[in-house]
């Protein structure tokens, strides 16, 4: 009965699905709160029941004096620990005080931003309840003028959403991409599919940024399908602009990279210009072909796969070489629209997504590297 009313909070994750470091779990008599917009484990709850009923063995440690009670759920494929931080039933009215002038503080740096957060466009559906949830899963970072945020070829691990400030999206040769102010978003297309970051970023200024682990904007799409929608469309033109850029190697054929031109970008590529054409791909799980009739997709096939669902398992991959051909075999001139581009992109993400665990190479950075303002 000791823990029966308690505040735990997460102090080490190692692959969790759900949970991150700094996340906390009330528990009030027989109620338990998970934070934000998250899921509930059913291990997690199954856990603290042991721990409430004193079923489970605490280990004690000492911190700066202070004598710590730890805890550890490792019932999937993930770990998480967390620590006893305080009985609400015995807390001090100065505890009181500190909790509720923290709380107003938190409500407070929401009221500073809303306004701001309610002009960009991926917030305007929410309601404001809706965004307090989605604000408390929100890490605020900043940067000085002319720091790198992202590097081309490292995991994506956040969404960032430019609050002030300046970024620049820069190429391989140092040419300038684009130019993102307040209300830019930038990490999204590493997140959807799964592939390293394509391109580096550079603040240009003083810049604020409010980040999103890729495990919680996993969390924020599904809570909220309006974001969900949102998110794909802002791929699908992200991808269109850099499409735009290398539209005019197409016409007489091209050869790549996956890891140079991610398979959602050749695909819109295709698609924006209208083409009709063969492309062909060489993976390390066998070899694929898609076939493009005035840029909607009329045939796919991949390991043993065909049509849609051979489309969706392309749209994962992250490494192979491409070849793509105006023209496709005269036989295929009559074959029937697969489906929208738009509508098998988002819908094959979203398999992607709920499909796929995380790679380890993905996973949340530590926490201490962060900078917070």
């Amino acid at each position: 009965m000791e823990f029966r009313n308690a505040i735990f909070v997460v102090t080490e994750e190692r692959f969790c699905p759900i949970y991150n470091v700094g996340d906390e779990f009330n528990i009030q008599r027989d109620a338990l709160t998970i934070p934000g917009v998250k899921p509930t484990c059913l291990l997690l709850v199954r856990q603290i029941m042991r721990i409430t009923e004193g079923q489970e063995s605490m280990k004690k440690h000492t911190v700066f004096g202070t004598q710590k009670v730890k805890f550890e759920c490792g019932g999937c494929s993930g770990l998480i620990r967390f620590e006893y931080k305080k009985e609400k039933e015995f807390a001090t009215t100065q505890m009181k005080m500190l909790a509720l002038a923290k709380k107003r503080r938190e409500s407070g740096e929401l009221d500073e931003f809303r306004d701001m957060l309610r002009t960009f466009p991926v917030f305007a559906p929410l309601s404001d309840n809706d965004m307090y949830d989605l604000f408390i899963l929100l890490r605020f970072k900043k940067y000085g003028p002319d720091e790198l945020i992202l590097r081309k070829g490292d995991p994506g691990t956040n969404l960032y959403i430019i609050l002030t400030g300046m970024v620049e999206v820069v190429g391989d040769r140092g040419e300038s991409i684009s130019m993102l102010e307040s209300g830019g978003v930038f990490g999204e297309m590493s997140l959807l599919t799964g592939a390293p970051v394509v391109t580096s970023v550079y603040s240009r200024a003083e810049t604020k940024l409010a980040a999103l682990t890729s495990k919680d904007f996993k969390h924020v799409l599904h809570r909220y399908p309006v974001l969900h929608v949102f998110f794909y469309r802002l791929l699908i033109d992200r991808a269109g602009k850099i499409s735009k850029k290398l539209s005019t190697e197409i016409g007489a054929g091209m050869t790549g990279d996956i890891s140079e031109v991610h398979v959602v970008e050749l695909f819109q590529m295709i698609n924006s210009s209208q083409k009709t054409g063969t492309v062909e791909l060489h993976l390390p799980g066998g070899d694929a072909v898609v076939l493009f009739n005035e840029g909607e997709v009329v045939s796919a096939t991949y390991g043993g796969l065909a049509g849609k669902d051979a489309l969706f398992k392309l749209l994962g991959v992250t490494s192979g070489q491409f070849n793509y051909t105006p023209g496709i075999p005269s036989s295929a001139m009559d074959n029937e629209v697969i489906g929208g581009f738009m509508g098998l992109v988002m819908e094959g993400m979203q398999r992607l997504d709920e499909g796929v665990e995380l790679p380890e190479d993905m996973q949340r950075p530590d926490t201490e590297s962060d900078q917070y303002f």
